[in-house]
């Protein structure tokens, strides 16, 4: 007899897309599922279509939220309401292949792994196709092939996405409380983080799963400093980034291993003093060792250069942008 799997989708007006991504899990070739869905306040006709769901297939439990609790607020209420031994996350506006479900718990009974994530298939609201691999778009693929063994795999930088997770229920009293007010460790952040301190983490290369990017996307599938026109705007930005992430850990430091948590609070002091330096700082780079020592040569040195000495990174930048200017690159 199959195990019941407990797929878990947050939903806020997700009217236009939501009818697709509920048949793509109601039609999977694994269908031991429950499928609890909990709607934080929509103001459109989702939850009209959602009970519509629900008197049709008895494997869908709806809850209605009375006040809106945010991205990462709805999802712990719905970790909280799991019963099955696994669970998984969907979001609202995806397509999911039949096979998803089954491939992924094959998956971690397989490898006997406490959390399976894998890659997706970056469409646009026609799921047309945008990027064959959003590992791949996000340069992600060597990360995760590195550090999937080891907890660096969501230290630095987030390689877990949230809509291809399946785990264990036994996991998620070490995950909740999530961090919340914060656009720097989302759930998927946290729950990959937290469960590399002890349990196996599995990756599924395949892509079993149409991201589809869209106006209305919460959390999509882009580039940030893409946008960015100054190599100053690039380095606030990851220092903003990096004293986001290190804040949240600082503050959460006790369920961090005892190696990590001085190295928590150092990395905290070194990007708060680095917000402060206008030109060259030549204090305490053995912080930056330790963050970034397991990187390739060329990626080290990159980072090195715009954290520590921004005059001549600023202007090694200004060269290169008026250079791909020229060729009509930018």
């Amino acid at each position: 007899m199959e195990e019941t799997i407990d797929v878990l989708m947050p939903t806020y007006n997700g009217e236009k897309y939501i009818r697709e991504q509920i048949d793509s899990i109601l039609h999977q070739t694994y269908s031991q599922i429950r499928l609890l869905i909990s709607d934080d306040c929509s103001s459109d006709h989702t939850v009209e279509i959602l009970k519509e769901y629900q008197t049709k297939d008895s494997r869908i439990m709806i809850f209605e939220q009375k006040e809106n609790l945010g991205v990462s607020g709805n999802i712990e209420f719905l970790l909280k309401q799991v019963k099955s031994e696994f669970y998984m996350f969907s979001d609202q506006d995806d397509v999911w292949q039949s096979i998803k479900i089954e491939r992924s718990f094959e998956k971690l009974k397989r490898e006997n792994a406490d959390l399976v994530f894998g890659d997706l298939e970056v469409v646009d609201k026609e799921l047309k196709p945008i990027q064959k691999s959003f590992n791949e778009f996000m340069l992600l693929n060597r990360k995760i092939e590195k550090y999937l063994h080891t907890n660096r795999l969501n230290y630095l930088y987030n390689c877990v996405t949230g809509c291809t997770i399946l785990s264990k229920k036994e996991w998620i009293p070490k995950i909740l409380p999530i961090p919340k007010n914060t656009k720097y460790v989302l759930h998927d952040h946290w729950i990959g983080l937290i469960t590399s301190f002890g349990g196996k983490i599995a990756y599924l290369p395949e892509r079993y799963i149409q991201y589809r990017q869209h106006g209305s996307n919460e959390v999509g599938a882009q580039k940030i400093t893409h946008s960015m026109t100054s190599m100053q705007e690039i380095r606030q930005w990851m220092i903003a980034v990096k004293l986001g992430v290190f804040e949240i850990y600082y503050q959460n430091n006790s369920v961090f291993p005892i190696e990590l948590q001085e190295l928590n609070k150092q990395a905290l002091d070194y990007f708060k003093m680095l917000q402060k330096v206008k030109m060259a700082n030549f204090k305490n780079w053995k912080v930056f060792h330790q963050l970034y020592c397991t990187e390739k040569w060329t990626y080290y040195l990159e980072n090195f250069m715009i954290l520590n000495f921004p005059f001549i990174s600023n202007g090694l930048f200004k060269i290169r942008y008026y250079v791909l200017k020229l060729l009509k690159k930018r």
